[in-house]
């Protein structure tokens, strides 16, 4: 009898322990590219970045113009100048174009970290988001919608998330994803 009641003190404890595992179980999915397009921070943030990237063009060509200026200037007075001077003017104009050449990656490189100080604050916003309705809803899992091939039914989670961040989302009719992977093209 003893044991009886060790084993069914146990099993309800099993049981009552499980509950929340099952209660985590839901399955959501969201296209997160989706929501940070629709996100009135992320306007403004390609705005600015729209202005930061002209603001670099223009400084590269104000550069190129100013090299151009003093490519025709050696021309037009190098008949006057000694060797010596050309050759130091030719060492600083082959200085200025060089500068010049990388001017291209740096621009690539300044966009790359200005998006990423604009665009993290974002993207931490939807995903705090996420958290807390995937908790809120009761979702165990949230999946991003647009990397899965093979997935169990679920729902699409992004009104909700909207919802939770005030936006109103454009009027669209959203899927689930597939539950079997698209054929693709056989070439013979």
């Amino acid at each position: 009898m003893k044991k009886f009641f060790v084993i069914a003190v146990l099993a309800t404890g099993l049981l009552i322990a499980a509950k929340p595992v099952t209660a985590q179980s839901k399955i959501g999915y969201i296209s997160t590219e989706e929501l940070i397009s629709v996100m009135p921070e992320t306007v403004k943030a390609d705005s600015n970045l729209q202005q930061f990237r002209n603001a670099l063009i223009q400084n590269a060509q104000e550069k190129q113009n100013t090299l151009e200026s003093a490519i025709e200037k050696f021309n037009k007075d190098s008949a006057t100048m000694t060797q010596a001077r050309k050759d130091v003017q030719r060492t600083e104009l082959q200085k200025m174009l060089q500068e010049l050449q990388g001017e291209e990656q740096r621009i690539q490189q300044q966009l790359q970290q200005k998006q990423q100080e604009l665009i993290g604050p974002i993207n931490k916003k939807a995903f705090d988001a996420i958290q807390a309705v995937a908790k809120e809803n009761g979702y165990g899992y949230v999946f991003e919608k647009n990397a899965l091939l093979v997935a169990p039914p679920g729902e699409d989670i992004i009104q909700l998330v909207a919802k939770k961040l005030l936006i109103k989302l454009p009027n669209q009719t959203t899927t689930t994803p597939p539950t079997t992977a698209p054929k693709l093209p056989v070439k013979q």
